[in-house]
């Protein structure tokens, strides 16, 4: 079971983010708070292991209390502001909701924080909608995830190209990402590279040039190995006739 507080200065969505979760059998609701002030005196009384959190109230905002607990707790930022998220996901944020939340989301977030508390040894998959937070060495990137073009292996780093940016160096694996990314349509071509297949413009085979694919959103094609060229086939069956080499 997974105790959770709610902390939002509106009593109508703690009600409505009471009874979404409610609907989830391994969620209990143990307490809640409209402000700040009162986070901080009821924390210690319910003892909650995670806490949805609102970021803009009255007399502080969330960050403010995450910096007064005596020990950190897992949160879920639930708010209607989308520029706090970067921020959000800098103080380790499991999961950053817009309002109105959906129930998918909200079953999510809760499988993440299930995992973050190790209650759970899968880390749940992203949805199209699901915005990705991606950890620089010198930054945070905040992006959803239908805007991730290119993901390419650089040893235990990858480089993810973004809609409008230039490539990133994320501190996680290829395959981390493999494994929780939607598939599809962001699809494993071979062991150092994944391509987003609603990007996919032009693919070509050449004996002269070897196999490459043209991604809506990157100025130059990509080169393709044997494997990462059948994959690419397999995806777009009514085009493998064109591809043969």
């Amino acid at each position: 079971m997974l105790r959770v507080m709610l902390i939002d200065d509106e009593a109508l969505a703690r009600q409505g983010l009471r009874a979404e979760l409610e609907q989830l059998p391994e969620v209990q609701v143990c307490g809640e708070a409209e402000s700040i002030g009162e986070a901080v005196e009821i924390i210690p009384l319910v003892r909650p292991q995670a806490l949805f959190l609102d970021i803009r109230m009255p007399h502080g905002d969330g960050f403010a209390l995450l910096s007064q607990l005596p020990s950190p707790l897992p949160v879920v930022f639930v708010t209607a502001h989308s520029e706090f998220a970067v921020q959000a996901f800098e103080v380790d944020a499991v999961d950053y909701l817009l309002k109105p939340v959906r129930p998918h989301q909200l079953a999510t977030a809760v499988a993440r924080l299930r995992h973050a508390l190790g209650q759970s040894p899968v880390d749940p998959v992203y949805s199209d909608s699901d915005r990705i937070c991606l950890r620089t060495p010198g930054r945070t990137v905040v992006a959803p995830a239908d805007d991730l073009i290119l993901l390419e292996a650089d040893g235990d780093f990858t480089r993810i190209t973004t809609e409008g940016g230039h490539p990133l160096l994320v501190c996680r694996t290829l395959g981390s990402f493999a494994e929780t990314l939607p598939s599809p349509p962001l699809l494993r071509l071979d062991r150092s590279l994944m391509v987003n297949l609603e990007r996919v413009e032009t693919i070509e085979v050449s004996p002269t040039r070897g196999a490459r694919v043209t991604l809506r959103g990157l100025s130059a094609p990509v080169e393709l190995g044997r494997t990462a060229l059948r994959r690419l086939r397999e995806a777009f069956p009514q085009a493998a006739g064109a591809l043969e080499d």
